[in-house]
């Protein structure tokens, strides 16, 4: 489940950096780190990679249909 959590972030991370690429022609992650070649942006565009993988295994799990959802009721 963290797993899941920190891939969803970094995927939104992702997303949010192509939006940018798209709309103003802005890399966030290469004006950050240096510049697209940089060690650093190439690590941050494998671990984006790898989650964007990763939460594609989201897509064919099944979903959990515990009663429990953390709320009490009266």
């Amino acid at each position: 489940m963290v797993m899941d959590k920190i891939a969803l972030v970094l995927s939104i991370i992702g997303g949010l950096n192509w939006g940018l690429i798209g709309l103003f022609q802005f890399d966030l992650v290469a004006w950050l780190f240096g510049g697209s070649a940089a060690v650093l942006s190439r690590i941050v565009y494998i671990l984006v990679g790898l989650a964007a993988i990763w939460c594609i295994s989201l897509l064919f799990r099944e979903r959990e249909t515990g009663t429990d959802t953390g709320k009490q009721t009266a």
